[in-house]
């Protein structure tokens, strides 16, 4: 198949990236330049992997604050994870679901969601269309049915917002499941070797909250919150 011919000249590389390098050399990678060339000889072996949303306001690596090499990380539109699904399609995160627990052996698997999630806004808003002729968008967030099925739907006096917040929280909730219809995932739970958890990170107030599996409620990740921190809000 041939490549498509460029139909404008090449945009110089972005200064704000060159810059970023610039200062990642100069700051991080100066600090750190051990642990990168001991990553390099020998290879990866990350305790966790998360599934997080392609959002830019939502870096696993920054919330966490996270070394090279410490996470596996996994992002696409939602935060989702589809059901197993073992056919001649491409699964790009079950692909890499795949390599986590059966190659990198991760200890560990977060989906982390997050507030204002315009995906998770996409499936709830009904008067919404389709973004583009292909509807990859549209086709990719029927994996959220599920969990509006999940939640009831939406109230008939609820706000959009509200709405969206118990939809994102209850979506996680669906990826949990739907990890658990993996077999490799099956088995190494069983035994205890594998554990699953639920995030939500709150975009506008840096709060992050966690599934208690007991009571299926989130709850904030720590008991005392940062001065910094605003009072808990899932948005």
């Amino acid at each position: 198949m041939d490549t498509p011919a460029a139909t404008s000249p090449a945009a110089p590389f972005p200064d704000r990236l060159t810059e970023g390098y610039r200062a990642f050399l100069d700051d991080r990678f100066d600090r750190e330049k051990d642990r990168y060339e001991q990553l390099a000889e020998t290879g990866q072996t990350p305790k966790i992997m998360l599934i997080g949303c392609c959002d830019s306001r939502v870096s696993p690596e920054v919330i966490f604050d996270a070394r090279p090499g410490e996470m596996f990380v996994v992002r696409n539109v939602a935060n989702l994870v589809p059901p197993f699904s073992p056919d001649d399609q491409l699964h790009g995160t079950s692909a890499a679901l795949e390599y986590a627990v059966q190659a990198l052996r991760v200890e560990h698997i977060v989906v982390l969601g997050h507030g204002r999630c315009g995906g998770i806004r996409a499936f709830a808003d009904d008067a919404q269309g389709p973004l583009s002729s292909g509807d990859f968008i549209g086709k990719w967030i029927t994996l959220i049915g599920p969990a509006a099925e999940r939640t009831g739907g939406r109230g008939r006096h609820e706000t959009l917002d509200g709405y969206v917040e118990r939809l994102a929280l209850s979506s996680i909730q669906q990826s949990l499941a739907n990890l658990r219809t993996f077999p490799c995932v099956q088995i190494l739970e069983g035994k205890g070797r594998l554990h699953l958890h639920g995030a939500y990170f709150a975009v506008a107030t840096g709060v992050l909250m966690l599934l208690d599996p007991e009571s299926g409620q989130f709850v904030p990740a720590i008991g005392e919150l940062p001065r910094k921190a605003m009072p808990l809000r899932c948005d």
